[in-house]
C-alpha cells in the first residue's frame, strides 16, 4: 500500500501482548507456578499461542475443561504469581520504542486496548516507563460492567475517548483485534511478528513484518 494514500490518524489503539511487548516468558512462567500450586497437569502445550483470549478462557484451554472451581483455583494461583514476579520477565519488542516516539511525534494520540487484566496492564506499563507514552489505557475489566470482548471494549474507547473511528488506527496480533476494529470500520494492521500472526488476511487489514512500517504508513508531512 502507498503511504500517501492512507490519511494521517489522529488516534491509533494497541494491543498488549503479542503487539508492544512479548510477554510470554512472564505468563507462561506464572502458569507453570500456578499448575505447581494446585497440582493440576495441562491438557495442552504451554506456548505463546496459548496467550490472547482473556485469563479464565486461557485457562479452561491450558485445563482442558471448563469446571469452574478447577479453573477459578488456576486463575488465583496465576494471578498471585503474575502480578508479583511473572509481570518483571517483560520484554519489548525490537523496533516498538522508536515506533511509539514516531507516533507521538506525528501528534498521534496513542491508546491501549488489551484483554489483559488491567492491574498487570498498569504494572508492566510502570515497570517499563510508557505509562506517559498513552492517553488511555483500557481493558475488559476496567469498564462497569467489565467489557465481554474486544470488540466491546474498542467500542467503549471510542465513545469514552470521542475517538473518530474514520480517522483512527487499530494495530494487533490476533483475528479478535482484527474484527474488533472491521467492527468499528477502524483501518486495521497486522502485527506480524505477534503471537502466531492469526488476525488473518482480508481486503482490509494490512500486516507489518516490523514496527517501523507502521511509522512508513504514515502520510509524508505536508
Amino acid at each position: 500500500m502507498n503511504a500517501a494514500s492512507v490519511a494521517a490518524p489522529e488516534a491509533v489503539l494497541f494491543d498488549l501482548d503479542g503487539t508492544l511487548i512479548d510477554s510470554a516468558p512472564g505468563i507462561l512462567a506464572s502458569f507453570e507456578a500456578a499448575l505447581r500450586a494446585t497440582g493440576f497437569r495441562p491438557a495442552v502445550p504451554l506456548s505463546p499461542s496459548l496467550i490472547g483470549p482473556p485469563l479464565a478462557k486461557t485457562v479452561a484451554t491450558l485445563l482442558g475443561r471448563d469446571d469452574p472451581a478447577a479453573v477459578a483455583a488456576m486463575v488465583a494461583a496465576y494471578r498471585a504469581d503474575y502480578d508479583v514476579a511473572g509481570y518483571r520477565a517483560t520484554a519489548v519488542y525490537e523496533g516498538v520504542p522508536e515506533m511509539l516516539d514516531g507516533l507521538a511525534r506525528a501528534g498521534i494520540a496513542l491508546h491501549i486496548v488489551t484483554n489483559k487484566r488491567i492491574a498487570p496492564t498498569r504494572l508492566i506499563l510502570d515497570h517499563l516507563g510508557w505509562t506517559p507514552r498513552f492517553a488511555g489505557i483500557y481493558a475488559l475489566d476496567a469498564l462497569q460492567p467489565h467489557a465481554p470482548h474486544k470488540p466491546a471494549l474498542v467500542g467503549e474507547v471510542l465513545r469514552l475517548e470521542r475517538i473518530a473511528a474514520e480517522r483512527s488506527w487499530m494495530v494487533g496480533d490476533s483475528a479478535e483485534d482484527r474484527r474488533a476494529a472491521e467492527t468499528h470500520a477502524l483501518r486495521f494492521f497486522g502485527a506480524g511478528w505477534g503471537y502466531g500472526a492469526g488476525y488473518g488476511p482480508t481486503a482490509a487489514a494490512q500486516g507489518l513484518r516490523h514496527p517501523s512500517e507502521l511509522l512508513a504508513a504514515l502520510p509524508p508531512p505536508a
